[in-house]
Parts: C-alpha cells; structure tokens; sequence
C-alpha cells in the first residue's frame, strides 16, 4: 500500500537527512575551490580527488547521521526528550560505536567530545555542553531533525526540547536557537505551509523574550529575514544559513549537491539541507541511486517504521 504523502515526507525527511551526510562526507575539508563540479558529486568521487575518510565506505553516514539515530531510538522508546537516556546513547555511540555504519565511529566534533568527557565525569546533561560563544559548532543542529519528526506538543513545546537536546553538547544561545528555528521550519515544511522559514521565524519571535540571549542569537547573529548566504563552515549559524539557500533548488539531489559544493564541513551542510528538502519533496524524491547506496539500512529501517506508525496523517 502507498505512503501517505505525510508519512512519504516524514520518510524523506530521516533519509534525506542521512544519505546527504553519506553524500559528503568523502568531500568533507576541503575547500569549495576543490570541490568537484556539482554534477560529478556522487557517493564515490571523480577519480583523483583526494577523499576524506579514505577508510569510510562510500554511503557511509558519520557522526551526524548516528547522533539523529540516537535522538530518533530514545525518543520512540521513552515518548519524550529524556535527556538522561539520549545522553547515555550519545555515550553508547561515541564509546561502541551504537547506531554507527559498521560500528564505527569517525569524525567526532571538538565541542561533542568535550561534553562527552563531562558526562563521563558525572556532569548532568542539560548541563554538559560548552556555552562559551566560541562553543558553537554545528553538532546539535545536524541532528535535531527527528525531534521535529516525532514531536506532537505544541511550537512553545517543541521550541523547549530544541532547546534542551542541544544543551547536551551545545549549550550557547545560539546553537539552541537554531535548533529551535530549523525544527519550527521543518514542522512548517512537512505540513506544506506557504512559506514555512517566514513561519517560523515568526513564531519563534513570538517565544523569545525580548532582550534576552536566546533574542540576541536569534535577530544579531542568525539575522533570519536577511538574504541566506552559504559558507560551508563548522559555525552553527552558518550552517542553518547554508540550508537554507541551498534548499531553495527544486529537486533533492541540486539542492545537496549545492551543499557539497561549499566545502569544508560539507557532510553537515548537506545533512542539514538534505533533511529539510527530503521534508519538502518526500522520499521517492530522492534518487534511487543514492538510496540504494546508503549503508546501514537495518539500522534506520526499524526506527522509521516505528516513527511513521506512530504519526497520524493530518
């Protein structure tokens, strides 16, 4: 029997998310002048690029892709953020390789690692993750997605536990912010809302207290009615920025392409755009090439049958 096209796009959206990781991740470090030409961007690169992760299969997910899986399992399993549980899995995957390709773990980010050594030490999640302003890498962004995904509370709500998933391993206002504005955005995207990133931002405007951080992340540094530029870099902001001038391409396979093709962190970029144009377009909208090549999919497939019975067609 066909998906719905709400459960089609719930399914684009987790696999959009990972194979746009896969997508990147033999390009990642590299600067967007070495980047190959857009349409030569595939699983396994041009012979004579110089790959990252040489030893990574291509259609490998990394660390992004594992992190959402571990967000995805503990909400499904618990009903709710319990931070306690979703850190633990964090632990699991960074110490066993939990819900990682192979069992492997590669590409740990710096400020992940240092939460890692506070829980290990005994910190309470919530308040585990660096908040200095220079802690603010794109670790809790690249895999928020399926609270979005699961969350059925309301925007003040889903706003909240954006907020809380990142303090695990990202506590500064801004990576909390663009949690919260890249989960209303994919809320709006998934029920095909006109204009689902102008939504957002006005929703989430309307939950942020005047004058506080969360306000100055939010209009200062996100700046979100400004023109989107895409850098490609590690920075939380300009990550969120990238998605979303790459997501305005038509189809999935342009818009993570355009990702890959800013360099350096080019396994989030087009993990975080592929999540919300997968969103947009659905699964059968991802090319059946790149589906097919994604490894891990006895990982994935359990959890997505479990996401998709659970969510009631609007």
């Amino acid at each position: 029997m066909a998906m719905s096209t709400h459960k089609s796009r719930q399914k684009g959206g987790l696999f959009g998310l990972l194979i746009g990781d896969a997508l990147g991740v033999p390009y990642e470090f590299h600067r967007r002048e070495a980047i190959p030409d857009p349409q030569l961007i595939e699983m396994t690169p041009p012979d004579g690029f110089r790959r990252a992760h040489r030893g990574v299969p291509p259609g490998t997910w990394s660390d992004d892709g594992a992190q959402a899986l571990c967000l995805l399992a503990s909400l499904l399993d618990k009903g709710r953020l319990e931070l306690d549980d979703f850190a633990a899995r964090l632990l699991d995957w960074y110490e066993k390789g939990y819900l990682a390709v192979d069992g492997r773990v590669f590409d740990v980010g710096v400020q992940t690692t240092v939460a890692f050594r506070a829980l290990m030490g005994g910190a309470a999640p919530h308040l585990a993750g660096p908040a200095e302003e220079r802690s603010n890498g794109n670790g809790s962004l690249m895999r928020v997605l399926p609270l979005a995904l699961w969350h059925q509370g309301t925007d003040e709500d889903l706003v909240r536990d954006a907020y809380l998933q990142s303090r695990v391993t990202h506590g500064h206002a801004r990576s909390r912010v663009c949690c919260a504005l890249y989960c209303l955005w994919a809320r709006r995207t998934l029920s095909s809302h006109a204009a689902p990133w102008d939504d957002a931002v006005r929703t989430l405007r309307s939950l942020v207290t005047p004058e506080s951080e969360e306000h100055e992340a939010l209009e200062v540094h996100i700046a979100p009615d400004a023109a989107p530029e895409g850098r490609g870099t590690g920075y939380v902001v300009d990550t969120l920025r990238s998605a979303r001038m790459v997501a305005s391409r038509r189809s999935y396979e342009d818009a993570v392409r355009a990702a890959v093709t800013l360099g350096d962190d080019t396994d989030t970029t087009a993990c975080v755009a592929g999540g919300i144009v997968g969103l947009r377009e659905g699964y059968d909208a991802i090319p059946g090439r790149w589906r097919s090549a994604l490894r891990g999919q006895e990982l994935v497939t359990p959890l997505v049958d479990r996401l998709l019975a659970r969510s009631p067609d609007p």
